[in-house]
């Protein structure tokens, strides 16, 4: 008997745009239905493949991308094959599922589409809310790492902690980096709200790494790690970092870790806040590699490699462009600080593009002691804040002669180079000027797209 094929079932993609059609289609990341029943069942059908191996989980307000990144080349470096979840993504929708290090490429994310497409159509029929964009990438990637097989996974919630889709794994760690207030209107309206929300990835048995956070906050990580009997490590007390010294393309680092303290390990990353994400990374991989020390070169070979896109990245020189996706005052005022410890540049001239949910007045607040200028744009999508929006509110901050509209982020970036260069208009002919690009990961990705080549925008690590 021939099997009658289902009408229902979803067509097999062919190519990268049809998957992104497909993915686009379903819910967008930001609406949300606090559930895990969808990713549950989607889950169920496919197997459990977030079951196959161990999970390294992470959370917080900042930093979890990059953190993720310094986990798993430390987790490489131990000769483990890795799979990393991570998102939003900041030029291809590919950068979310990677193994080994490297983004799947265009073929292997079809791939990975199809393997979990013709489930989608049961899940969607049995529930009552379809499943979202982010449920289904969440399923593919907890499918392609089964399926590769890796030794570990790297996973970064999406957004919150317990009714994220990637909590349907149970972290042997968990991690939870700086907790600050962002998407209030979903997760709460304080940091202890939040944080309540977030601690819900922290699993019985497990061990949690916790960066440094406000007391409130701690009170309640702590509370939920001896609900579920979970071991705590804290940053200032267990690990962290013991000293800094810029550097040439990074800074020099002395880190306490768990096991051992490791000294003069170059990170090639910008910022006082990259400090603490390595501090938390290594304790990350230390409470899941065991009781003994790692070894040192190991350590400095791994943070040596790491890279992490749109993150106080210099894109150009003549004048410097630098890129960072800064999208809430908490990130803000770590790029504030970033910028008082590893640069000197005057006039620094920023061109800002939001969402049209974020606090526009608090991150602009926190920049403008560092801004000469500050060109308003939007990027391209329809979640953008418009440039003129984004205008009233940074006229609120900035004096109004300080502020210019360029909707166009081609504009805005040849606007800004062209301020920059001309640093004797503020005042400082000697200066060296440059240009900050912030505000969001998605105007960050496409300056990204505008400003390198091809061959250079992967973001991989070497």
């Amino acid at each position: 008997m021939t099997d009658v094929p289902d009408p229902d079932a979803p067509r097999l993609a062919q190519t990268l745009a049809e998957v992104e059609d497909a993915l686009l289609s379903r819910w967008p990341e930001t609406r949300l239905e606090p559930s895990l029943d969808r990713i549950r069942a989607f889950t169920e059908l496919l197997g459990e493949p977030q079951r196959a191996y161990p999970v390294i989980h992470l959370t917080g307000t900042n930093g979890k991308t990059s953190t993720a990144r310094m986990v798993d080349a430390l987790l490489r470096q131990l000769d483990l094959r890795t799979g990393r979840f991570t998102s939003p993504h900041v030029e291809s929708i590919t950068e979310r599922i990677s193994i080994d290090g490297e983004p799947l490429d265009a073929d292997g994310f079809v791939r990975a589409f199809n393997d979990v497409a013709p489930f989608t159509h049961l899940v969607d029929a049995a529930e009552t809310h379809p499943l979202s964009f982010f449920e289904t990438v969440v399923a593919m990637a907890f499918a392609a790492f089964a399926d590769a097989p890796v030794d570990v996974a790297v996973v970064e919630v999406g957004m919150g902690g317990s009714w994220d889709a990637t909590n349907v794994a149970d972290g042997a760690v968990a991690v939870l980096l700086p907790i600050a207030v962002d998407h209030a209107r979903y997760l709460g309206d304080s940091a202890a709200a939040i944080a309540t929300e977030k601690a819900g990835i922290i699993k019985p048995g497990a061990t949690v790494v916790v960066a440094d956070q406000e007391p409130d906050v701690v009170a309640v990580v702590l509370a939920r790690a001896v609900e579920v009997g979970a071991t705590v490590a804290r940053e200032g007390l267990e690990f962290g970092v013991v000293s800094t010294l810029p550097a040439v393309g990074g800074q020099m680092v002395s880190l306490q870790g768990l096991r051992a303290r490791y000294d003069e390990v170059f990170l090639p990353l910008h910022g006082a806040h990259q400090a603490q994400n390595a501090a938390v990374a290594l304790a990350a991989v230390e409470a899941f590699a065991g009781d003994q020390p790692l070894d040192g070169d190991l350590v400095a070979a791994a943070f040596a490699d790491v890279t992490s896109p749109g993150r106080l990245e210099v894109v150009r020189r003549s004048p410097t462009i630098v890129l960072d996706a800064a999208h809430n005052p908490h990130g803000a005022q770590a790029l504030s600080r970033a910028i008082d410890d590893s640069f000197t540049f005057a006039p620094l001239i920023g061109v800002v593009g939001l969402m049209d949910d974020k606090d526009a007045e608090g991150l602009l607040a926190e920049l403008e002691p560092h801004l000469a200028h500050v060109i308003c744009t939007q990027n391209s999508t329809s979640r953008a804040l418009s440039a003129d929006a984004l205008a009233e509110v940074a006229r609120t901050v900035f004096d109004e002669d300080k502020v210019t509209v360029a909707p166009r982020l081609a504009d805005a970036l040849d606007q800004a180079a062209a301020l920059a260069e001309a640093g004797e208009a503020f005042g400082d002919p000697l200066g060296s000027g440059a240009v900050l690009v912030t505000g969001s990961v998605v105007t960050v990705g496409e300056a990204r797209t505008l400003l390198l080549p091809p061959g250079a925008r992967g973001g991989r690590e070497r």
